[in-house]
């Protein structure tokens, strides 16, 4: 309706200025209750042309030529007409549009024509016609040039559209090759030495025992590393290799990670608070990430020290959390490293917060917390 408001208020201005020419005009005669009705069927007309340009085109067409013929208001009963005219040809009812103008104007020509005193030249009704001509044909094809204006832009906006998708389309495929890219490059360079260390380890522990000695704990925690290692690094393959991912880890498996690093020599408690919960799969990742890197960190950088991982389900947020007794001190401020830096991307790309520091009575703390109720 809002749309339709500029051709109501139209139809209405127009309607104004025909019964105020009319009024004015000295050849005119008494406008009556019927020339007022027709006035207002034209506005309404107009109101609804966007809409029905075929029936509204009629309607005033049949109007003004009414108005024309009872009140002869002069050359302003042409005015609605071309504008329905124009409306008309703009929604692409070419022929409706060329059989209003014909009509309009043959029956304004006879009215003129009709009532025209004996002594009064031809020539004035010809130029009145050819103006009113001119003014229809203008009209018509000011109409079909901005339908033709129309239907350009809408076609740039299609190409537009196009072009954009295209570009996403093209943006996707590269995507899609630098991950390929990666999972060439990832394969060839890692899994090569994680399968020496493996073989090796393994092998060393197949000769201990064949030797009847029983193997070192260090050497059966590179060998289940190495394991472990290998698993990880096949499913980082697999989802670089596909657009989407693949079962990846999860804080179901933090007990292997507690397990590991006692093989490692280190001691690891696992604290969960809350109700265990079915997590998002990035968050659920990212957890997991975070506790792996802090115990490899304990594991290189602490020294002989005590690991506590603790996990706090809330409704509204995840903390993980992993602390150490070992060597750290606030004194001796700790670089961040590449470690670290992974850590805090990981967090902060889902809209979390890291804390990672040393503690004030020794050791280091790694908090990691992430929101679960609000947009990532």
């Amino acid at each position: 309706m809002r749309r339709d408001l500029p051709y109501a208020l139209s139809g209405l201005a127009l309607g104004g200025l025909l019964l105020g020419n009319a009024a004015l005009a000295p050849d005119a005669a008494t406008i009556r209750a019927v020339d007022v009705a027709l006035v207002l069927a034209m506005a309404a007309a107009l109101a609804v042309c966007r809409r029905y340009p075929v029936v509204a085109l009629g309607v005033v067409t049949a109007a003004m030529l009414a108005l024309h013929v009872r009140v002869h208001p002069g050359v302003s009963a042409a005015f609605p007409v071309l504008g329905a005219v124009y409306v008309t040809a703009w929604r692409g009812h070419r022929a409706a549009a060329a059989l209003g103008s014909l009509v309009f104007l043959g029956g304004f020509l006879a009215r003129d024509i009709s009532v025209a005193p004996a002594g009064r030249p031809g020539q004035l009704i010809a130029e009145r016609t050819a103006l009113l001509l001119g003014w229809f044909v203008a009209a018509n094809v000011a109409g079909l040039v901005a339908r033709q204006r129309r239907a350009y832009l809408e076609q740039v906006e299609q190409r537009a559209i196009e072009a954009e998708r295209t570009r996403e389309e093209m943006a996707l495929r590269r995507a899609g090759e630098e991950r390929l890219r990666i999972a060439r490059d990832l394969h060839d360079s890692l899994t090569h030495s994680i399968s020496v260390i493996k073989v090796q380890a393994g092998i060393a522990v197949h000769l201990a025992r064949k030797h009847g000695e029983e193997p070192s704990a260090t050497l059966l925690a590179i060998q289940e590393a190495s394991g472990a290692a290998m698993r990880e690094l096949r499913t980082t393959l697999d989802v670089l290799r596909s657009p989407t991912d693949g079962d990846c880890v999860g804080l179901t498996r933090v007990e292997e990670l507690a397990e590991r690093t006692r093989a490692a020599g280190v001691p690891v408690q696992v604290t969960v608070t809350g109700q265990p919960r079915d997590l998002p799969g990035e968050v659920d990742q990212a957890g997991y990430r975070v506790v792996q890197e802090a115990l490899t960190n304990v594991a290189r950088h602490a020294g002989p020290a005590t690991a506590q991982i603790h996990l706090e389900y809330a409704p509204t947020q995840l903390t993980v959390s992993v602390a150490d007794d070992g060597q750290a001190s606030p004194i001796r401020p700790v670089t961040p490293g590449v470690g670290l830096r992974g850590m805090r991307e990981r967090v902060t790309g889902l809209g979390g917060t890291l804390r990672a520091a040393a503690r004030d009575d020794g050791g280091f703390a790694v908090r990691a917390t992430f929101p679960l109720d609000g947009p990532r």
